[in-house]
C-alpha cells in the first residue's frame, strides 16, 4: 500500500463526500468535515442519526461506502491501518466490548501504545505504567488497578476509556459518550478534566461525540451538527431509503458553538420546541416555559 500523504499537513481529518450503507439501507450521506490539527470539535446530534458510524470510520473501525476519509494524511483503505492506528486514541463502547473479561483495567490503558486489546504477551516499561496511573488519576479511577473490567460499572469503565485514549499521546482523539453512565458527581469531574485538555495548546486534534449539550466542555469551540436529510435532498434518495426507515444522517451545520446550536436549529434536529442557554462556559437545553 502507498504511504503518499493524501491530505495537507495541517489537516488531521477530512471526509469528503462519505456515505455508508448497510444491507442495502443508506446510513449517513453527503458528509464533509475538515477537521485541523489542533482543533477541538464536538459531534452533536440525536440518538440514531449516525454519529458512531462517522466515528467508527474516523477510528479505522468502519470503511465508507462511497467518498473518501483522509486520517492523520493517510487515506482510508490505501493505507495498511496498524501503521497509523497507535496514533489515535478512541473511547467507545463498541470498544470497550472488545477486551477479555478479567483485563486488568490498568492493563487496559497501557495496551493504547501498541493499539491493542488484551495485554497477551506485550511488556510495557514501569514508565508507561505510571503514565496510565497518573491518567486514572486524573480522571478519579486510579482505585482499578488491579481489578477485572468485567466488574466495572459503566461509568467505571466510560472513564478508563477516556484515559486509554490519552495513553499513547495521539494526535487525534475521538471520545464518543465520554459521560455514558456517569452520576452527576462523575459527569463534572470528566468534564472538567476534558475543559483543562480542551485549553491546552497543542497539535492534537479532539473530537467528542455527544447528544447532550450539558456535556460540552469548555476549550471546545467547534461544532458538527448532524440531522436527516430533508426537502430536495431528501427526496433525491427516496428510491434508496426502505419502508418506515428515517432518512440518512448528514452533517447540516459546522462551524462554532455560538452560531451552530441556536434554538430553531436544536428543536428542529430533536423535533420539539427547545429553549438553548449558554451561560459561564456550559450549554444547556430544555423543553417548556417552566424554567424561564
Amino acid at each position: 500500500m502507498s504511504h503518499t500523504p493524501s491530505t495537507a499537513p495541517d489537516i488531521a481529518l477530512k471526509l469528503t463526500d462519505v456515505e455508508f450503507r448497510r444491507q442495502g439501507r443508506v446510513i449517513v450521506t453527503g458528509v464533509n468535515l475538515t477537521i485541523r490539527r489542533g482543533e477541538r470539535w464536538v459531534l452533536f446530534g440525536p440518538n440514531g442519526i449516525g454519529k458512531s458510524t462517522l466515528i467508527q470510520m474516523m477510528a479505522t473501525r468502519l470503511h465508507p461506502s462511497d467518498g473518501t476519509v483522509d486520517i492523520l494524511g493517510n487515506r482510508l483503505g490505501k493505507v495498511d491501518v496498524f501503521s497509523y492506528r497507535n496514533r489515535i486514541g478512541l473511547s467507545s463502547a463498541e470498544l470497550s466490548r472488545a477486551f477479555p473479561p478479567d483485563e486488568d483495567p490498568l492493563d487496559a490503558v497501557v495496551t493504547a501504545l501498541t493499539a491493542t486489546t488484551g495485554k497477551w504477551r506485550d511488556t510495557y516499561g514501569e514508565e508507561d505504567y505510571a503514565r496510565a496511573r497518573g491518567l486514572m488519576r486524573r480522571f478519579g479511577v486510579e482505585y482499578l488497578a488491579g481489578k477485572q473490567m468485567w466488574k466495572l460499572s459503566e461509568g467505571e469503565r466510560t472513564r478508563i476509556l477516556i484515559c486509554r485514549a490519552l495513553m499513547a499521546d495521539p494526535e487525534l482523539a475521538i471520545l464518543d459518550e465520554p459521560t455514558t453512565g456517569l452520576d452527576l458527581g462523575g459527569r463534572e469531574l470528566v468534564v472538567g478534566a476534558l475543559s483543562e485538555l480542551g485549553a491546552e495548546s497543542d497539535e492534537r486534534a479532539m473530537v467528542l461525540v455527544t447528544h447532550r449539550l450539558e456535556e460540552i466542555p469548555e476549550g471546545f469551540d467547534h461544532i458538527a451538527i448532524m440531522g436527516r436529510l430533508s426537502g430536495d435532498e431528501r427526496q433525491a434518495h427516496e428510491t434508496r431509503v426502505k419502508g418506515g426507515d428515517p432518512a440518512p444522517g448528514t452533517i447540516i451545520y459546522t462551524g462554532d458553538l455560538e452560531h451552530g446550536l441556536t434554538e430553531e436549529r436544536v428543536s428542529a434536529i430533536f423535533g420539539l420546541p427547545l429553549t438553548v442557554e449558554h451561560r459561564d462556559g456550559r450549554w444547556q437545553a430544555f423543553a417548556g416555559s417552566a424554567h424561564r
